[in-house]
């Protein structure tokens, strides 16, 4: 009984600290006005595999709280689109989206097929590289007043095409990385394209219906609702071998108007507790001694595709009829990667153990470059 006490108090001590570390890291970040991802990277890495103090007791607990991280944030993600403006945005940006696709997407796989890597691990490079972070884009923006910038809308267009492309990427990528004979891997694409086919349509059709039916006045009984519904919708759309976050995002596009409002009010606390987790326990499954042979080639990438994603922005926000200085800043704030780039590591860490230390190193780069340059544009 004795022992059972003394593990429950070390693991409230060291869960406890390592909140309290990731809360004063926050603190610093919002001093000097750049994304916390970085830091809790880092702060990942040197608790983890090989780091300075290696974290035991709590990791188990940290690992289901990161999981419940990224599927908060997608759904949070979701929840910033209704199905008509996500009807509204695929008609309409389907050329920046291609012109986004085509230069960012070629460098990753490219690096992936130079390095030597299989064509499947390629192609998980490839969508490292390919997408921007919706939460610090969001963010940077927000915090900077430029939502209502004439070239606002030309970046969101782009991250809304980018997040629908990854609810069709990350099943595939699923699907395949089950191996099996042609048979077997066709029938699980299609499974898993259904199965997302089908949740998106009837976000778009259904999602006001669906609404106004979770409506509730009391902030208890919508916080249970939505925090169980995104959980069982991940939950199915993993046994569908799709990936739990996109089932997330999806369930967040399904809800809309005073639903939405109210779901985002009560989960965000939750959304920023287990984000933060999530992107602690991915650098604590990194050795940083891994992190430093990936360094040139993450640099190399960090440098090619910020380039790729200035000239992404501005083609978009010029079509759009923005003037030099807003195509300019357009470009600037697409440059940051994060949680998506994380995702698709995490998936392909078994395909190629090289992948995640590189998408570290990547993500760490222009997680601090992007709202920099946002800040300096």
């Amino acid at each position: 009984m004795q022992a059972g006490t003394d593990h429950l108090s070390l693991l409230f001590i060291e869960l406890g600290a390592a909140i309290v570390g990731l809360a004063v890291l926050a603190r610093v970040a919002s001093r000097f006005g750049f994304s916390t991802i970085p830091l809790y990277l880092l702060a990942g890495l040197a608790f983890g595999k090989g780091g300075l103090a290696p974290v035991d007791l709590s990791e188990n607990f940290i690992r289901i709280g990161a999981e419940m991280g990224v599927l908060l944030l997608l759904f949070m993600l979701g929840l910033e689109y209704t199905g008509e403006e996500l009807q509204a945005q695929l008609g309409k940006g389907l050329p920046a989206g291609a012109v986004d696709l085509i230069l960012n997407f070629p460098p990753g796989l490219i690096a992936g097929i130079l390095l030597g890597w299989s064509p499947l691990a390629s192609v998980l490079l490839g969508g490292v590289t390919y997408i921007s972070s919706s939460g610090i884009v969001a963010k940077v923006l927000s915090e900077l007043g430029r939502m209502e910038n004439p070239e606002t809308p030309s970046i969101l267009s782009i991250l809304v095409l980018e997040d629908v492309a990854m609810a069709v990427y990350l099943p595939l990528l699923g699907a395949l990385m089950l191996g099996g004979g042609p048979r077997t891997t066709t029938i699980a694409v299609f499974v898993a394209v259904a199965a997302v086919c089908a949740v998106l349509f009837i976000a778009i059709r259904y999602g006001p219906p669906i609404s106004r039916f979770a409506a509730h006045q009391s902030d208890e009984i919508v916080l249970l609702s939505t925090f169980g519904a995104v959980l069982l919708v991940a939950g199915l759309m993993q046994r569908l071998q799709v990936s739990a976050a996109i089932g997330a995002f999806l369930a967040g596009i399904a809800l809309s108007g005073p639903i939405a409002v109210q779901s985002r009010r009560l989960l965000s606390p939750l959304r920023d507790l287990f984000a933060a987790t999530f992107f602690f326990f991915f650098g604590l499954e990194i050795d940083p001694a891994t992190l430093v042979p990936a360094l040139p080639v993450a640099f190399a990438l960090a440098v090619v595709t910020a380039g790729t994603k200035i000239i992404t922005g501005w083609w978009s926000a010029r079509r759009d009829g923005a003037d030099p200085k807003g195509c300019l800043r357009a470009g600037m704030a697409l440059v940051a990667r994060g949680e998506f780039s994380i995702v698709i590591a995490g998936l392909g860490a078994a395909t190629e153990p090289k992948l995640e230390p590189l998408a570290a190193a990547y993500v760490l780069i222009l997680a601090i470059l992007g709202p920099l340059l946002a800040r300096w544009f």
